[in-house]
């Protein structure tokens, strides 16, 4: 990595840009460093929050490339660090800090790669995309995008660089996660069978749930490329109740599904929401149950012959694959630009733990791989 690139990702990890918390002064700073370089960039500031992400491009009009990236990190609390984890710290061929490998280590090296852009002869416009809250659902990508779209135009393709170990990940499934919020009727436990327990009602919800997992399991769609080849449903939290001699008149819970690109995701959420509707009728209208969808992505699938596929592939030289956890490469897939994910780090065994890191190694490979890259953008 040049020292351009560690400069930068110093900067990065030393803003906490924990998903909670504002990430303006990132912004400020990557919005600076690409002007200072020629850049055209246009920030998309959240309507309700003081976050933002950016668009930037250099380059005369075109199609170009898109490389894309997210600013928010997971949380250290809990975690046990052995070094601070706002703090870049060099150990051998490791970098430590929060964010590292999930995914400062690739926008430190997109930032490089912005930098020798604009000192090249450009043909096609590099663009670059910067998001927000990618790690509590891809909310920023969401609220940016219908700003986002006139403004990228229809690109070759899109780079995401979440971490792959910089193999080339062609797909991973989709998500929706909601919040179901049942109201029953309260009274003393003495008498529970006179009332309609909002609890038990959202543990038969529950039950419905996991009886969909089954029916996904013995006949939803399957691709044998994920560790678990088909569609999963997972409830994360049930709340209920205020005291044992009460009978609970409210519930909450969290729950999801993750979906392959074959499967009907609506087709999907309205069996789950008529389960609800049909819990509600056996009761005799006494709970209700409302369904509230907090977040969503879309599937990724790209074609392993299409130009994206290929160009990164060759500039790496890694195998295909797919990968278990989501990314904001669909939504890009689902505008029509051709989409991959490849980048530096591991999310398995780096992401999101404690003492996270990224060895310069792969950050060489990355860097290596966007110079290839860049090649298609400039005269011969």
């Amino acid at each position: 990595m040049t020292s351009l690139s560690l400069e930068v990702l110093d900067r990065l990890v030393g803003f906490e840009t924990v998903s909670a918390q504002s990430n303006l002064a990132l912004i400020d700073f990557v919005q600076n460093f690409l002007t200072e370089r020629g850049f055209r960039v246009a920030r998309l500031e959240d309507p309700d929050a003081p976050k933002a992400g950016l668009y930037a491009e250099i380059g005369p009009p075109g199609p170009g490339l898109i490389l894309s990236a997210h600013s928010d990190v997971v949380p250290v609390t809990g975690q046990h660090w052995t070094r601070p984890p706002f703090k870049l710290t060099a150990d051998g061929d490791f970098l430590y800090g929060r964010g590292t490998t999930d995914m400062k280590g690739f926008v430190a090296e997109m930032l490089a790669a912005a930098d020798r852009a604009s000192r090249l002869p450009l043909t096609e416009p590099l663009k670059l995309v910067l998001s927000y809250d990618e790690e509590v659902g891809c909310r920023g990508i969401a609220r940016m995008w219908d700003r986002l779209v006139p403004l990228m135009g229809k690109p070759r393709m899109a780079l995401i660089g979440e971490p792959t170990i910089m193999g080339v990940v062609l797909g991973h499934k989709g998500k929706r996660a909601y919040r179901a919020r049942i109201r029953g009727e309260a009274g003393h436990s003495a008498l529970a069978p006179r009332f309609a327990s909002a609890l038990h009602a959202a543990t038969d919800f529950v039950a419905e749930l996991r009886a969909e997992q089954v029916r996904l399991e013995a006949s939803g769609q399957r691709d044998d490329a994920y560790d678990i080849p088909y569609a999963t449903v997972h409830v994360g939290l049930l709340e209920s109740g205020t005291s044992l001699n009460i009978v609970p008149d409210h519930a909450e819970i969290l729950f999801e599904f993750r979906h392959l690109a074959e499967d009907d995701p609506d087709a999907l959420e309205q069996r789950i929401k008529a389960a609800a509707e049909g819990i509600c009728r056996r009761l005799g209208d006494r709970v209700t149950i409302e369904i509230e969808r907090t977040s969503a992505y879309p599937s990724l699938a790209t074609d392993l012959t299409s130009f994206a596929a290929l160009t990164v592939k060759r500039a790496v030289g890694t195998p295909f694959g797919k990968v278990a956890f989501g990314t904001e490469a669909g939504f890009f897939a689902r505008a029509g630009i051709p989409s991959v994910v490849c980048g530096p780090g591991s999310m398995e065994a780096q992401g999101h733990r404690p003492d996270e890191y990224v060895s310069r190694l792969q950050l060489n490979q990355c860097e290596i791989m966007l110079s290839q890259l860049l090649c298609l953008l400039k005269k011969d």
